[in-house]
């Protein structure tokens, strides 16, 4: 019985990735102790941050398909 080995695209390991980060910095933001403005504006910068973040990696993933459709342009 020949098995391939199962391979996780890029994309869905770095949203994984993301999401946990997302998800460990709120419960942080939740469980530190700080009063209501405090916290409501280390919520906001944390979702700024994640944005931009997000943001960057779309682009990476955007040139890298442009690369690879090149690339397979070139060899096709």
């Amino acid at each position: 019985m020949n098995q391939e080995p199962r391979s996780t695209s890029f994309g869905t390991t770095i949203f994984t990735f993301l999401a946990g980060a997302a998800a460990g910095a709120a419960v942080m933001a939740l469980t530190t102790p700080k009063t209501g403005p405090q916290l409501r504006g280390d919520l906001k910068d944390l979702g700024r941050r994640a944005k931009l973040k997000a943001g960057a990696i779309a682009e990476d993933a955007a040139d890298a398909c442009e690369s690879m459709r090149d690339k397979a342009a070139m060899a096709g």
